[in-house]
């Protein structure tokens, strides 16, 4: 699917209630994690870290930090032991990555803060990884989060849990949300405000259905992260590739990575 639409996101809305994207954001931690969507790119990004001399990987725009702990592990199994995580998002979930750390034992820890992804502050270190989130982007917003890290001479990486097929939409508005149903009791932390905006009021499935299918739309393939890539970078101090990797029960993770030449 070639179409990229330049549709809304609940999530990205600055009005849109925090309860409400705290919410969503539980949701597909829970379900990015459980499904180890993001553990095929560990390979990639571990020889990206060794070739840049990184261990620390700075996360932007993460959210409820869904698919984080699946990727440290992944990194420490292919030789990067000492690997750690700093989550970062415009809109920080404290109590979010207070449980990630908590059970990462700190090799995961959140940043308080807002970080603007176009705009890293120049005291927060490591190499820069998107989980999920590089679609919120316009062109313009893309091509400028790539030459922010390129202006800054760090490594960057780009993942989606997604491929861009009519099958996964389908899949975004039937098996997901009833998933979401039936798994809401179980996130952790508990939180009473999920159980009312999930069953009582279902704001928290809708607007993940909505969110869920227009990210798909608004996906860049490997041709667009790649010319994404050429904007941000005319000289060509990089190296840049990109692609697609493919777990074995299906799903694939769409990924761009720069590394300075």
């Amino acid at each position: 699917m070639k179409l990229r639409l330049r549709l809304f996101e609940f999530e990205d809305l600055p009005w849109f209630p925090a309860v409400i994207r705290a919410g969503m954001m539980d949701y597909l931690r829970f379900m990015i994690t459980r499904l180890g969507i993001y553990r095929p790119v560990g390979p990639l990004l571990a020889a990206a870290l060794r070739r840049t001399g990184q261990t620390h990987l700075l996360e932007l725009g993460a959210g409820a930090g869904g698919g984080t702990e699946t990727v440290l592990a992944t990194l420490r199994a292919h030789a990067v032991p000492a690997a750690t995580i700093t989550l970062t998002d415009l809109y920080p979930q404290p109590a979010a990555w207070a449980d990630v750390a908590r059970r990462t034992s700190g090799a995961i820890r959140g940043l308080p803060t807002p970080v603007n992804a176009l705009c890293v502050p120049a005291d927060q270190p490591g190499f820069r990884v998107i989980f999920s989130a590089f679609h919120h982007f316009a062109p313009s917003q893309a091509a400028a989060l790539l030459r922010d890290a390129v202006a800054g001479g760090v490594g960057v990486g780009v993942f989606e849990g997604a491929a861009k097929s009519w099958l996964e939409i389908g899949l975004a508005l039937t098996v997901l949300p009833v998933a979401q149903l039936l798994l809401t009791p179980f996130f952790r932390p508990f939180q009473g405000s999920r159980l009312v905006f999930t069953y009582l009021l279902p704001v928290i499935p809708l607007a993940t259905m909505w969110d869920g299918t227009v990210s798909i739309l608004r996906m860049y393939p490997p041709a667009q992260l790649l010319a994404l890539a050429a904007l941000a970078d005319p000289a060509g101090h990089y190296h840049w590739q990109a692609g697609q990797l493919r777990r074995w029960w299906g799903p694939r993770v769409t990924y761009l990575i720069g590394v300075p030449v």
